[in-house]
């Protein structure tokens, strides 16, 4: 360890570099030949020529001593499996260490690294602080180019233990009058909403990295203490309400149904919350513009575990009721209801899903069974699915009833009746600025700025442009859409990425950027939050706008 911090100490890379840069900064030719300044530079260009072999020296010297190295611990142990005779550590102590001064650590599958020296020489800059105190397996996913034998070479000279499970707190040191003791672990890149319950969304760079989110990216909406669930003791029950007509699933029983997979974002009402308190206080979780996510779900269709129960779209039903394992201090469960049409529809694609981008759900995300009510709000895509009640009624649950529903800007806490607005199903389409971030001085090159962000809207439609200016509307630019679901409308459930070059005036020191969406029914975007206000901070989706200060190159 002690070869490995010197080789990445600074000191040669620093030396090298330096150097690089004044081989950069002066050509040989030109100080070396003029016959007019010959005399006075011949001295200047015998210590150029010295620092230039010295350089060269120095990072061959580098080079060779790092490969020797590389080739000494290169064994046939596979990257991030445990190791013997190696301390080992649990997540809670490698989360201790995010900073230099407490050394900075991360994990990979079961090995833990100490990158403290490697970070100034990672190629991608501090984005590899994203990670520390925290697993880099997310962002690996994000940027394939780390999947390489050199990378995981230069990875296990840096480990330094073990990592074991401490997902279960010990009973005789846990609070059991805390029901949030046996949260699950998070990833340390996600932005704190709040803490209990746990509520965090990804930061906007990130956020459009990939046009699939990582699982441990995926922004988490929890309403109540996630529940653990043992999936061996794990049942599904499906009524019918007003009939005798009852099953019970299992995991086991859902994976011998027909599997079927859709590419889905998945959206908080309150997204981009933030902005419109802006305008007006209101309440709710301060969401920014990361409370979404897209993934590929896969699952059984809640129409095809109907039809085995006689239901089909003939039947006299009005609404699909969900129940949550997930419960409040009195033990009622998280409740929501959908459409029945949405339900028993062929192009409805309500999934039972008991995976996430081919992986088995996360507890965070609802594990071990998930209703995805694909273009509809987050909050009707019950977790920990425990009950499904196909009935007449809506469900009576406080965040159909009482929350998650839109109202005029004229109406606040004081003559609000929940009762006078429908809950919120189908999102309107909306659209975010990720890249640049606010007040980001950015440079302006071959006279242009350049921009990425997301678009996304609800009910199975599809994204057809993004507008885009940087004059409050006098010129309009249309984004190219660089990623997008080839699923075509009304079973449209992913996101778009896209991105622009606008030119900008010469010599502006800054501007704002402006963003609006426009989907496949010719919907788009309010211009202002303060037409749109409303006491719970929903349906966010107004132009998005983000000011930034200009350099030139």
């Amino acid at each position: 360890m002690k070869r490995l911090q010197r080789l990445f100490s600074g000191r040669w890379m620093q030396k090298t570099y330096t150097l690089s840069v004044l081989n950069q900064q002066n050509s040989l030719s030109n100080n070396c030949s003029t016959e007019d300044v010959k005399k006075e530079s011949n001295l200047n260009c015998h210590l150029f020529v010295g620092a230039t072999v010295l350089a060269y020296l120095s990072y061959k010297l580098f080079y060779e001593e790092y490969v020797a190295y590389l080739k000494e611990i290169k064994t046939l142990v596979k990257p991030g499996a445990l190791k013997e005779n190696l301390p080992n550590y649990t997540l809670k102590q490698v989360a201790e260490h995010r900073e230099r001064e407490k050394r900075i650590w991360v994990t990979y599958k079961d090995g833990v690294y100490d990158i403290t020296e490697f970070v100034d020489a990672h190629p991608g800059g501090d984005q590899i602080l994203l990670a520390a105190g925290a697993s880099v397996e997310p962002f690996w996913k994000l940027y394939g180019q780390h999947h390489a034998d050199f990378v995981y070479e230069i990875l296990e000279s840096l480990r330094i233990g073990n990592l074991v499970d401490d997902q279960k707190p010990s009973s005789t040191t846990s609070d059991f009058s805390d029901p949030f003791i046996k949260e699950p672990i998070r990833h340390a890149a996600l932005i704190p909403a709040s803490e209990k319950p746990f509520n965090a969304e990804l930061p906007p760079t990130l956020l459009v990295a990939n046009f699939i989110t990582p699982n441990e990216l995926f922004y988490v909406r929890n309403h109540l203490p996630v529940p653990e669930v043992d999936p061996k003791k794990y049942e599904l029950e499906v009524d019918v309400e007003g009939t005798n007509k009852s099953i019970k699933l299992t995991v086991e029983s859902l994976k011998k149904l027909p599997k079927h997979t859709i590419t889905a974002t998945i959206m908080c009402a309150g997204n981009r919350r933030s902005e419109m308190t802006e305008v007006k206080p209101v309440k709710g979780l301060s969401w920014g513009v990361g409370a979404l996510g897209n993934a590929e779900w896969s699952g059984v269709l809640l129409r095809d575990v109907l039809i085995s129960m006689g239901i089909d779209e003939n039947s006299n039903f009005q609404h699909v009721q969900f129940e949550g394992l997930d419960t409040d201090p009195t033990k009622k469960p998280y409740g929501a209801s959908i459409p029945f049409w949405k339900a028993i529809d062929r192009k409805g694609d309500v999934l039972l899903a008991y995976e996430m981008n081919n992986e088995v759900i996360p507890r965070d995300h609802g594990f071990p069974v998930r209703v995805i009510v694909p273009g509809v709000v987050g909050a009707r895509n019950v977790k920990w699915l425990k009950r499904i009640i196909v009935s007449n009624n809506e469900s009576d649950s406080h965040w159909q009833q009482n929350d998650y529903k839109g109202f005029s800007p004229g109406i606040d806490w004081d003559n609000v009746d929940f009762s006078k607005s429908p809950a919120i199903q189908e999102l309107p389409v909306t659209s975010a600025i990720c890249v640049p971030s606010p007040n980001q001085t950015v440079t302006v090159r071959d006279g242009h700025i350049t921009a990425y962000g997301y678009a996304w809207s609800g009910g199975g439609k599809k994204i057809i442009r993004v507008d885009v200016t940087i004059d409050k509307g006098d010129t309009w630019h249309v984004a190219d859409i660089i990623q997008q679901d080839s699923a075509e409308p009304p079973q449209h459930w992913g996101w778009s990425l896209w991105t622009v070059q606008v030119p900008v005036s010469k010599n502006a020191k800054e501007v704002e950027i402006w963003v609006k969406a426009v989907d496949s029914s010719y919907n788009t975007q309010p211009e202002s939050f303060k037409n749109i206000w409303n006491l719970r901070g929903v349906l966010s989706n107004a132009y998005h706008k983000v000011p930034i200060k200009l350099q030139w190159d």
